[in-house]
This record gives C-alpha cells, sequence and structure tokens, in this order.
C-alpha cells in the first residue's frame, strides 16, 4: 500500500483535497435537484403520505395565472439584472485608476456587497415610501406627484429589481477588478504602438482577456436573478396582489405558506426553475465554446 501510495501521489493528493467538496456538492446539490423531481410526481403535504399523480402537478402549472406571472416577473428579472455586468464593469474601470481619494470611492462601492439583502430590501423600501422617502422629494422637485412605487403592480417588479441591481452591481465591479488586475501589460503597450486608444483598446485589448470574469458574473448574476427571493419577501411579500411574485416566491407560498403545504406543486416550480436556469447557463456556455474555437 505504501509503495503504491509512493508510486501515485501526484495522481491521488488533488482527488483527496478534491473530495470533501465533491462530497459537500453531491449531498447539498445534486441530490436535492434528483429529490425536488421526484416530489414533484406526488401530492404531498410534507408529513403524511405521498400519493403518486405523475404529471399532474405540471398539468395544473399550465393552467395556472400564478404561475405565468410569476414566470412572467423572472423574465423580466432576467433581462434586466443583467445590466449589472456592464455596469459593473464601468465602475471597476474607474475604481482601477490612481486617482486621489480613490480609495473613499471603493469603499463607498464595496459596500452594498457586504450588507445583508434584508438591509438592501428595508433601506430601498424607505427610499420608494411616497410620504417621506427620497425618490418621491427627487421627483417632486421635478415637479412630479409622488408615487407609490411598491403599491403600483405596474412598477413594483422594476422597483425590487433596481434594489436588486445595486449589490448585485458591486458583486459584478469587485470580479472585474479582480480581472483587470491580471490584464496583460505587454498587450496593452502594444495596443497603444499600434494608435489603439479609449473604446478600440477596452474592446480589442482588455474585454477578451476579462472573458473569464464575464462568464463567472454572466453566471452569478442569472443565478441571482432566477432566485430572486429575499428582496421581494422583505419589501412586498409578494404583492399588491401577487404582481411581484416570481417562481422561486411562488414556489416558497406553495410548498411551506398558508397557500397548503403543497410539497409537490412547490417541487414542480422548482423543476421548472432549474430548467430555465440550466438552459441559459448551457446556451452561454456553447456561445463562449464556439467564440473560443472560432478564435
Amino acid at each position: 500500500m505504501h509503495n503504491y501510495w509512493k508510486a501515485n501521489q501526484l495522481k491521488i493528493a488533488p482527488w483527496l483535497f478534491l473530495a470533501p467538496g465533491i462530497f459537500m456538492f453531491v449531498v447539498y446539490v445534486i441530490y436535492p435537484v434528483f429529490q425536488s423531481v421526484n416530489i414533484s410526481f406526488f401530492a404531498w403535504d410534507g408529513l403524511g403520505e405521498k400519493e403518486f399523480v405523475g404529471v399532474a402537478n405540471y398539468v395544473e402549472l399550465m393552467d395556472d395565472e400564478a404561475f405565468y406571472k410569476s414566470l412572467k416577473n423572472n423574465v423580466i428579472w432576467l433581462l434586466l439584472y443583467l445590466l449589472a455586468i456592464p455596469a459593473g464593469l464601468f465602475v471597476a474601470l474607474f475604481l482601477n485608476q490612481t486617482v486621489r481619494g480613490i480609495r473613499i470611492y471603493k469603499s463607498l462601492f464595496f459596500f452594498p456587497f457586504v450588507i445583508s439583502q434584508v438591509v438592501v430590501g428595508l433601506v430601498f423600501s424607505w427610499f420608494y415610501d411616497p410620504s417621506y422617502g427620497l425618490f418621491n422629494i427627487i421627483i417632486g422637485f421635478f415637479g412630479f406627484d409622488p408615487v407609490a412605487i411598491l403599491a403600483d403592480e405596474d412598477f413594483v417588479t422594476y422597483g425590487i429589481i433596481a434594489a436588486g441591481l445595486w449589490p448585485q452591481t458591486a458583486y459584478c465591479m469587485i470580479l472585474y477588478l479582480t480581472g483587470l488586475n491580471a490584464v496583460n501589460s505587454e498587450q496593452i503597450e502594444a495596443g497603444r504602438l499600434d494608435n489603439a486608444k479609449g473604446w478600440r483598446m477596452l474592446w480589442y485589448i482588455i474585454l477578451p482577456q476579462l472573458k473569464p470574469a464575464t462568464f463567472i458574473a454572466m453566471v452569478v448574476t442569472v443565478i441571482g436573478a432566477l432566485r430572486s427571493f429575499d428582496l421581494i419577501s422583505i419589501m412586498t411579500n409578494g404583492g399588491p396582489w401577487g404582481s411581484s411574485r416570481v417562481l422561486a416566491f411562488y414556489m416558497y407560498e406553495q410548498a411551506f405558506s398558508e397557500y397548503g403545504f403543497r410539497m409537490g406543486y412547490g417541487a414542480a416550480i422548482a423543476v421548472v426553475l432549474f430548467a430555465i436556469m440550466m438552459i441559459y447557463i448551457v446556451a452561454f456556455l456553447i456561445k463562449m465554446y464556439r467564440d473560443e474555437k472560432g478564435q
């Protein structure tokens, strides 16, 4: 055994280091995914006997208006939440300079990343308050009437997304700051010799080197948009009249709240949400692979 270890130490050691992480990933990610798929074929209240109903939960979803409203809100979240990526990039480009007081600016932009989503939700709830909120004070200065953003079915989802973009932009900014530190300075100097400046420098020299950071930012942002729950729970609790629900929140309502502990139906919603997430991420991976292959 000792001789085998000495002969294969370089091959085995990495797997020993990876084993705890792989075990945790299988137990807390892979297994729950398959368990959710299995539960989605049953009618179950979480305590009693499971009753096999086949695809009945999925059929019910097809006629559920609340499900379609939640799905529509998730699509809006997904599209607008991606604004955090270019916003984070431009903030990172600004903070990557050596100018006076840059540490103060960095601290201000880092702040949203380190605070809780609960705090973000409360801050923006006060910000949108129609009586004393800063938002209505600002628009009132320009002659507009107060708007109850979180009580308006047409604006509430966009108001919550704006709150979510604040910390998400900070997260993307950190990813891009890390990537900018690894940018090859020789390529930048070569670009300057070829008279590449401004947007040309950014597009042809810097951005291609930031692809790993962009990939991570994209995946994390997509997952964040699709699993949005905290801000909705804190700011509106799904209201008004369910207009700010997303799939993750609707799943929680069906499986764990006063709607009746419908674990099977909630699991079916979770499976749909997971499928959307995987389709989006796989499509992005394929695009990145084709871009790399094209190079």
